[in-house]
């Protein structure tokens, strides 16, 4: 074990401690599978993110994510708060104006949007949602069906399956079974804001299934939001999304689509920085 450089970071947000925080080693090119998630368990936090030289001689930085229960090839909020910890400690980019993420499904364009980071949405692979196993997650939620406007599977390296609900006060509402969503599916939920309001939909996310009852702030299901709201002429092509709201958060996800490509944007504030004996 020795010291490294360590930070954490609130994300999706502009204002600390109201985001979805992130805690990021800097230095981990020789911590090996075990010692990530050991570290991961104990942060406890929705995601810890471990920071490494490319592989990629496209890539500017390679990151690992681990939540408490496991490693995931991609995440939204980890995308974000690892960019801006890496340009925090002086990282600079190959081609000036963009970033390249390494990590498990493959390379993440990262770019400037005002004063927040966004990524480009990975692609995503959708299907329609098994009636039987939409019935469960209902109930599980305790959620009526009449509430129901359009349910999918969306996949952009993490699984959700999606529910698009009738109003954004469906969505506050939802008192979710966690030990019932665990054996069914990690679960993200969606619906409008009345018009007039700073935001557009509110989401919540359930993920039991990897230690994570509810994620304060979720980029990838945001990413996969976006993309199947926006093709489905339910959501406008630049919209900004809450989520958080029942946890005492205040997340902000900017979504839009330019020439055909969703970016996920969000505010990154450094809480912590110093140095992690791991």
């Amino acid at each position: 074990m020795r010291s490294r450089a360590f930070r954490q970071v609130d994300v999706f947000t502009s204002e600390p401690y109201r985001g979805n925080p992130l805690a990021v080693v800097l230095d981990a090119d020789d911590l090996d599978d075990d010692r990530m998630q050991q570290f991961a368990r104990w942060t406890n936090l929705s995601e810890t993110a471990f920071l490494l030289s490319p592989s990629d001689a496209q890539a500017d930085y390679r990151v690992r994510i681990f939540t408490p229960g496991g490693e995931l090839p991609f995440a939204g909020h980890p995308t974000l708060g690892s960019c801006h910890a890496w340009l925090a400690a002086g990282g600079v980019e190959r081609t000036p104006g963009e970033m390249v993420q390494q990590c498990g499904i493959g390379l993440v364009r990262i770019r400037p949007d005002g004063e927040r980071l966004a990524f480009a949405a990975p692609p995503m692979r959708r299907r329609d949602v098994e009636p039987v196993l939409l019935h469960a997650v209902l109930n599980a939620l305790g959620v009526n069906a009449q509430r129901l406007r359009a349910a999918q599977w969306l996949d952009n390296g993490p699984q959700w399956l999606a529910l698009l609900l009738d109003d954004a006060s469906t969505v506050l509402a939802l008192e979710p079974d966690h030990a019932a969503l665990k054996s069914l599916a990690k679960v993200g939920a969606v619906a409008p804001h009345r018009p007039g309001g700073d935001c557009a939909f509110e989401v919540r996310a359930f993920a039991a299934q990897v230690g994570i009852p509810e994620d304060p702030v979720t980029g990838s299901l945001n990413a996969s939001l976006a993309q199947w709201l926006i093709d489905a002429g339910a959501a406008p092509e630049r919209y900004v999304a809450a989520q958080g709201t029942k946890l005492g958060r205040a997340g902000r996800a900017h979504l839009q689509r330019h020439d055909g490509q969703v970016w996920v944007g969000g505010g990154s504030v450094t809480c912590i920085e110093g140095r992690v004996t791991l």
